[in-house]
């Protein structure tokens, strides 16, 4: 800043007097000179945002979380494979799963197909010596043959298969026998069973085959003259 310089009194004129006020201390302009110096040391000092030091922080800061990210990424590729492998375990179990309960199906099936056979084959054995023995008559033959019936009879029974009691007079069941035909007997009443042609049995309280019968059907009875004309 340019000082201003004092004017000089006009020869015959006297000394005008100076405004203390505006009396500037030279002292007072040097102060503000030095902290303006202080002020631009400490801006150039002092890193920028996108200076060098704020660009360096930024890269470490980024180096950081790209680190973390990794590290990250490694956990959970290492938790997916951990994740294929059970699955690929517990796929293995239930195929060797799959199979022991097939063998062992397998082997109960021939188990108990064994067991029966084993039921009959006495069965068998007293048909052959029945038919290769000389009946001295037919009371003989028919008693042997009716012991091997029993016989069979009671094989059935333990394997689980006993038959129905369908008689000549009960009334028709369709969840237990079949119907063959139909028959018209005036001694039974329509809807029973006229006659069975194949037994029934079940099986462990199953139906194992329904029985065959026939059906009596009874005829309408014929209408008196008197009452169609009335």
């Amino acid at each position: 800043m340019k000082e201003s310089p004092t004017p000089k009194p006009t020869p015959g004129e006297e000394p005008q007097e100076v405004d203390p006020a505006l009396d500037l201390n030279l002292d007072e302009f040097e102060e503000v000179k030095d902290l303006q110096a202080l002020a631009d040391e400490v801006a150039e000092s002092t890193p920028e945002p996108g200076g060098a030091g704020g660009g360096a922080l930024a890269r470490e800061q980024q180096e950081a979380s790209l680190n973390e990210a990794l590290k990250r990424i490694a956990e959970l590729e290492q938790r997916e494979a951990e994740h294929k492998d059970r699955h690929h375990r517990l796929l293995a179990d239930f195929a060797n799963h799959r199979n022991r309960v097939a063998r062992e199906t397998q082997l109960a099936v021939t188990l108990a197909e064994k067991k029966l056979l084993l039921e009959l084959l006495p069965v068998v054995d007293n048909f052959e010596r029945c038919l290769s023995a000389t009946a001295t008559s037919v009371e003989d033959f028919h008693n042997g043959v009716s012991l091997i019936y029993k016989q069979l009879l009671e094989a059935m029974r333990k394997a689980g298969v006993e038959g129905m009691e369908v008689k000549v007079g009960d009334p028709f069941d369709a969840m237990q026998a079949e119907a063959l035909t139909t028959t018209s007997q005036p001694g039974l009443p329509d809807g029973a069973v006229a006659a069975v042609f194949e037994r029934g049995y079940l099986l462990r309280d199953q139906l194992l085959r329904p029985a065959r019968v026939i059906v009596n059907h009874a005829p309408a009875a014929p209408e008196h003259p008197d009452s169609r004309g009335q």
